[in-house]
């Protein structure tokens, strides 16, 4: 098809989120993400517990992932929300495959970092199934990770921890790139000190359980969004919902 100025388009049609949502064990992900329209899981681990949702199998392998996309894009059906839970738990199933693949015993056996690398055109294909079911099928997507806390050597100030999202580093940023939001999960803190006497002071944590959302990068955490939301938000999708553009599938 030739390109020309008669094919640029001006348009404010927003397709279905795509959602990289991570935080700590037990904050509630999964319940956020299953409370979106119509979900349907596809579990690489068993982490929906009590919670009451359409799912798949847990994959046992990558092709079952990809067997699971494939029969939501195939296949008719009512679902209008795809969950994967967890993308750090699909990792290991993704590093399998391209051991399987390049008769590799490991992901370091190439040495120098070459089977992460690899391991990145299997994202690619995993990403590019997803992308089918959000831009043909109207679905929105969340992927669910766990956490981890790493030190981040920031070029202008003294290093420090911070949290980030429990994948190989290249596997994690292609995730984020591909993200429209990437949304940090955790229980709101606060910090008092007390004085124990003999001119020493503790730090003591103290919260009250609300769960919040947060939805821009700080630097104890990863987050970004493409909608202009509010730096934080309660931890649920109604609130969540309420703050999106008019783009979610009701």
């Amino acid at each position: 098809m030739a390109i020309s100025l008669a094919s640029l388009m001006n348009s404010t049609a927003l397709s279905p989120p795509r959602i990289l949502l991570y935080g700590p064990n037990g904050v509630g992900k999964s319940t956020f993400a299953v409370s979106g329209p119509g979900a349907v899981v596809i579990p690489t681990e068993n982490g929906l517990g009590m919670l009451k949702v359409d799912h798949f199998p847990v994959a046992r392998t990558f092709e079952d992932v990809m067997e699971a996309l494939a029969s939501l894009y195939s296949e008719p059906h009512d679902f209008k929300t795809v969950v994967v839970d967890s993308v750090d738990w699909l990792e290991p199933l993704v590093w399998a495959r391209v051991c399987k693949d390049n008769g590799w015993k490991t992901i370091e056996d190439p040495g120098y970092g070459k089977g992460y690398v690899a391991a990145l055109d299997l994202w690619r294909q995993y990403i590019e199934g997803l992308d089918a079911l959000r831009d043909e099928k109207g679905m929105t997507v969340i992927q669910i990770a766990h956490t981890e806390i790493k030190r981040f050597d920031s070029p202008e100030h003294e290093p420090y921890d911070r949290y980030v999202i429990k994948l190989h580093t290249r596997a994690s940023a292609l995730l984020q790139e591909h993200s429209d939001a990437v949304l940090f999960a955790n229980y709101r803190i606060s910090t008092v000190k007390s004085d124990v006497g003999f001119n020493k002071k503790v730090t003591r944590a103290l919260g009250s359980g609300e769960r919040v959302l947060y939805t821009a990068e700080r630097p104890a955490f990863l987050a970004k969004n493409r909608y202009g939301l509010p730096d934080s938000l309660p931890l649920s999708w109604d609130a969540f919902a309420a703050a999106m553009p008019k783009t979610l599938n009701q």
